[in-house]
C-alpha cells in the first residue's frame, strides 16, 4: 500500500502496534462486547496489525479471519483466527457474510474509505454489526511543558504531521464523524458511537507512539519542513515526564444490518 506512511512489520512497526493495543484495546473491546457477542459468531478482522483483538474475538465467538496487507506481526494467534493476506482496496480478500465485521484505524488511511465500507456493509449477515474505530480531528493540546518553547514546538509538530504530512498520504481526521451519517444512509439500524481519550504523559504509551510515529515518518517531516533539530527535541520531549498532553480522541461507530 504505497501510500500508508509507516511499516508495521518493521521492529518500529512492532512497538507502533504494541503502543496502540496498551492504549485502544480496552476501549475497542468494551464496545465489542456491547455488540452482541456469543459463541458460534463468524467475525471479520480488518487491519489486524498485532492480531490482538482477533485473538481476544477467537474466544468469545468462533471463527475469526483475520485480514492485513502485512502480517508480520500475526504469527501467533490464537485457536479459531485464521490469517488471510491482502491489500483491502482489492475487496475484503474473503466471502462473506460475517456476523461481525471489525475495523480500527483502517479507513483513514484508504482514501477509498468509501467503497470499503459499502464491501464491509454488504458483506454482514442479516443481523450482523459493523464496528469502525478511527482518530478524530479533535486538536491536541498540550497540557503542561518543561519549556515554554515546547508548547510552540508541540504544535508545530501537530501541524506538520496531521495537516501537512497526513493529508497529503490520503489520511482524514474528518472521516470518523462521517461514519455514522453515512452507515445511516446505507440501511444499518441501531447506529451509535463512543468517543475515547486520555492523558498521556512523557514516557507513557501515548507519548512514547508520538516518537514512533514520528521516527517512521522522519523523511517525510523533513520534507514538509521540519528541522533536524525540531525532532530531536520532539522526540526527546515525548519521554519527558514534565510533558502532558491529551492523546487523539478515539471515535467507535456501530450500526447493524436488519
Amino acid at each position: 500500500m504505497t501510500n500508508y506512511i509507516f511499516d508495521t512489520g518493521s521492529e518500529l512497526g512492532h512497538h507502533h502496534l504494541d503502543h496502540l493495543g496498551k492504549l485502544l484495546d480496552t476501549p475497542t473491546t468494551w464496545c465489542l462486547e456491547r455488540s452482541g457477542l456469543r459463541p458460534g459468531l463468524r467475525c471479520l478482522e480488518l487491519g489486524a496489525g498485532s492480531g490482538s483483538i482477533a485473538n481476544w474475538l477467537a474466544g468469545r465467538t468462533g471463527e475469526v479471519v483475520a485480514v492485513d496487507i502485512d502480517t508480520t506481526q500475526l504469527s501467533d494467534v490464537a485457536p479459531g483466527v485464521r490469517v488471510v493476506r491482502h491489500d483491502l482496496r482489492d475487496g475484503l480478500g474473503v466471502d462473506g457474510p460475517f456476523d461481525l465485521i471489525h475495523a480500527r484505524l483502517v479507513l483513514i488511511h484508504l482514501p477509498e474509505r468509501a467503497e470499503i465500507l459499502g464491501r464491509m456493509i454488504d458483506a454482514l449477515a442479516p443481523g450482523g454489526r459493523l464496528v469502525i474505530g478511527d482518530m478524530t480531528d479533535r486538536p491536541l493540546e498540550a497540557l503542561a511543558v518543561p519549556e515554554p518553547a515546547d508548547r510552540d514546538l508541540w504544535k508545530r509538530m501537530m501541524h506538520l504531521s496531521n495537516e501537512v504530512v497526513s493529508p497529503a498520504r490520503g489520511i482524514s481526521w474528518t472521516w470518523a464523524r462521517e461514519t455514522a451519517d453515512r452507515m445511516t444512509a446505507a440501511g444499518l439500524v441501531d447506529v451509535r458511537a463512543m468517543e475515547y481519550s486520555q492523558t498521556t504523559s512523557g514516557g507513557t504509551d501515548g507519548c512514547l507512539l508520538h516518537r514512533n510515529l514520528n521516527e517512521q515518518a522522519e523523511p517525510l517531516l523533513l520534507a514538509a519542513g521540519a528541522t533536524e533539530d525540531e525532532l530531536t527535541r520532539y522526540r526527546d520531549l515525548m519521554t519527558n515526564p514534565g510533558f502532558k498532553a491529551w492523546f487523539y480522541q478515539f471515535l467507535v461507530t456501530s450500526g447493524r444490518r436488519p
